[in-house]
């Protein structure tokens, strides 16, 4: 059974504060290893790559079949059955013009001095688009990230894509294709983000690395951040439900174990107003947990890391809410909209009971990259402006660099910085001469 509590306990405060400051990531120190398959790589590039995949992946591959070819990808597609084609298309359209809106616009001015100013996006020019394999190996992440990054403008895509064993699953190769995606690396760990990182003679190094992965993948990232960019670090799943007492106790409790079945180290939270309704979820998650698929590994996050929360009222609960800055948060309430304007901090929304957060993994449109551990509170979700950069642009005039001129020759003095105030003096004594000649 998950932990109850309830905000009139006295012990409320520091039940909850544990609740927060729960580690709930496997994270075995592996950051040495990491930090030597990395420098493996870049020493010895396709040689290390295919050695550590041999090691890994129970893989065996030459520079000539790191990735697969447009003959393999096309074959493996062409078994897929229709309605997953069909279903996977819709939701690559959805993700596509949901993303299509985020695009940022240049601009541009003349101010009052008359200096001209603006500035203008860019796409990086490659990505590398990380995506689980085995077990997790989920053809929707390939969209979630793939799509951004094309519609932002980036050139060059690519994806890796561990298949230990040598299977693979034929629906990531159809939402990579659905992506616009051609080049796909059968390689995953550490070394396949050291080779998007650093390049080998057959991998070419990337912009930006993006997407899920495990401890070594999370290490990894952390270590090359700087060679390159990166999307997060992202831990475990998480969701947290608010629901008052005119919901369905089942819709609740499967929406809870929606997430507790991706992970052992996975949260699930329900806020309630009416402690009754509390424990019928929680008899529902229960029932449920006797015949899921998944109900080994639900169980026990429901167990280890599930709570129940009794509030006064739903002020109380956006309160809470905040604190907890969910990854995925519910709001199944009479009025959801009301109550998110109060929800500051969550990866993403789910308005109303008709809403489960499911939705957002798969087919509703935003991006199922999210903050997690906490980290909503200060980042958001992946977007198509993890893919571009703004690049500041100013022009001066003779008549603009005349008016404002002048102070940053006395702030570059104020700073000692000599040669930064010559470069502007040195114009200004220009106009200076012309305007004595004239």
């Amino acid at each position: 059974m998950p932990q109850f509590l309830d905000t009139n306990d006295a012990d409320f405060d520091a039940r909850f504060a544990a609740l927060l400051d729960m580690k709930r990531e496997d994270s075995p120190d592996v950051d040495e290893v990491v930090a030597g398959i990395i420098a493996d790589v870049r020493a010895r590039g396709d040689e290390a790559v295919i050695e550590l995949t041999a090691r890994f992946d129970r893989l065996t591959l030459t520079p000539d079949t790191l990735a697969f070819t447009p003959e393999e990808i096309d074959a493996a597609i062409a078994t897929v059955p229709d309605d997953e084609r069909a279903a996977l298309e819709l939701a690559a359209a959805r993700i596509r013009a949901y993303h299509e809106r985020q695009m940022p616009q240049d601009e541009s001015w003349v101010d009052a001095a008359g200096a001209s100013l603006g500035w203008r996006w860019s796409a990086v020019s490659a990505a590398g688009l990380y995506v689980p394999g085995g077990l997790a190996s989920y053809p929707s992440s390939v969209l979630m990230n793939a799509i951004p990054a094309q519609v932002a403008g980036v050139k060059r895509l690519a994806i890796c894509a561990p298949t230990p064993d040598g299977v693979a699953n034929p629906l990531v190769l159809l939402a990579a294709k659905l992506s616009g995606v051609e080049t796909i690396y059968r390689i995953g760990g550490a070394q396949a983000i050291a080779a998007m990182a650093y390049g080998t003679e057959t991998i070419q190094p990337v912009d930006k690395i993006t997407g899920p992965g495990n401890a070594f993948v999370a290490a990894a990232k952390r270590r090359v951040f700087g060679k390159v960019g990166i999307d997060m670090i992202a831990g475990p799943s998480e969701i947290l439900v608010i629901a008052d007492k005119e919901n369905d106790p089942d819709w609740i409790a499967l929406d809870l174990l929606s997430q507790a079945e991706h992970d052992e180290s996975a949260q699930s939270l329900l806020i309630t107003d009416d402690a009754a309704f509390g424990r019928k979820v929680a008899e529902a998650v229960e029932k449920r947990l006797e015949t899921l698929e998944r109900r080994v590994i639900a169980g026990a996050s429901w167990r280890d890391f599930g709570a129940v929360i009794t509030v006064r009222d739903l002020d109380e609960a956006a309160e809470l809410s905040n604190r907890i800055a969910p990854e995925h948060l519910e709001l199944c309430v009479a009025e959801p909209e009301a109550l998110a304007e109060k929800c500051v901090h969550a990866g993403a929304l789910f308005l109303g009971a008709w809403t489960p957060e499911a939705i957002g993994d798969y087919i509703g449109g935003p991006n199922h990259v999210l903050p997690t551990a906490r980290s909503a509170r200060f980042s958001s979700g992946l977007s198509v402006m993890d893919f571009v950069k703004r690049s500041t642009i100013a022009k001066m005039t003779p008549a603009a660099l005349k008016a404002i001129g002048p102070a940053a020759v006395t702030l570059a003095n104020s700073e000692s910085l000599e040669a930064h105030g010559l470069s502007v003096a040195a114009r200004l004594q220009q106009l200076n001469n012309e305007e004595a000649e004239s």
